[in-house]
C-alpha cells in the first residue's frame, strides 16, 4: 500500500474512533460501576437476609462467577474505549486515566482467577461437611475428639477459617476495585463538557 493510503486510513480510524469511542466508554464504564454498586450493596445483602443458607450458597456459587466475569470484561471494554483513542493513547497524557484502570484490573483478576473460586470451594465445602456432621450427631458419634466445646467440628472449623480468609480478601478486592472506578468516574465527571442551550 501507498504510504498516502495508510495515513488517510490511519486518519479515518481515528476520527471514527474519536466520534465512537467517548458514548461506548461512557455506556461501558456506567455499566461497570452500575453492577459493582449493585452487586455489592444492594443485591448480596438482600439476598443474604431473605434466603435460607443452603439457597443464598447455591445462588452465590452462580452468580459470583458471573459477576466477576461481566465485572472483567466491562473493565477491559471501558478501558479499550477510553477517550479520545483507547486506553494507550490516553496512557501518555493522563495518568489519572490508567492508575485507576491498572488497580481496578489486578483486583478482577484476583477475584476472578483466585479468591472467588477458592470462596466457592470453601462454601460448598462447608455446606457438605455441615451434612455429615449432622449426620454423625444424628448416629451418635459425636466423640469428644472430633467435637470442640461449641459443638463444631474439626474439619468445619478448618472450612470455616479457609472460607472467612477467601471471603474476606473477596470483598476487599472488590472494594478496593468499586474505589478505584468512582476515583476514575470522579475525574471523568472533572472532565466532561457539558453542552449549554
Amino acid at each position: 500500500m501507498p504510504l498516502p493510503v495508510i495515513s488517510t486510513l490511519t486518519t479515518q480510524i481515528l476520527s471514527l474512533s474519536t466520534a465512537l469511542f467517548p458514548p461506548l466508554h461512557l455506556l461501558f464504564y456506567s455499566t461497570l460501576l452500575g453492577t459493582e454498586l449493585y452487586q455489592t450493596f444492594v443485591m448480596t445483602k438482600v439476598c443474604y437476609n431473605a434466603l435460607p443458607k443452603s439457597a443464598f450458597t447455591t445462588l452465590q456459587k452462580r452468580v459470583f462467577p458471573l459477576y466477576f466475569r461481566g465485572q472483567a470484561l466491562l473493565l477491559f471494554l471501558a478501558a479499550a474505549t477510553c477517550p479520545p483513542h483507547g486506553l494507550f493513547v490516553s496512557l501518555a497524557r493522563r495518568r489519572m486515566v490508567w492508575i485507576p484502570f491498572a488497580v481496578a484490573g489486578c483486583t478482577a483478576v484476583l477475584n476472578l482467577v483466585v479468591y472467588e473460586p477458592r470462596t466457592r470451594k470453601a462454601m460448598v465445602d462447608r455446606v457438605h461437611q455441615e451434612t455429615r456432621d449432622r449426620a454423625r450427631q444424628a448416629a451418635g458419634d459425636g466423640s469428644d475428639h472430633d467435637e470442640n466445646i461449641g459443638g463444631t467440628s474439626l474439619e468445619m472449623q478448618v472450612l470455616n477459617r479457609a472460607f472467612s480468609k477467601n471471603h474476606a480478601m473477596c470483598i476487599h478486592l472488590n472494594l478496593v476495585s468499586v474505589g478505584a472506578m468512582l476515583v476514575y468516574g470522579w475525574g471523568l465527571a472533572s472532565r466532561l463538557q457539558l453542552c449549554s442551550e
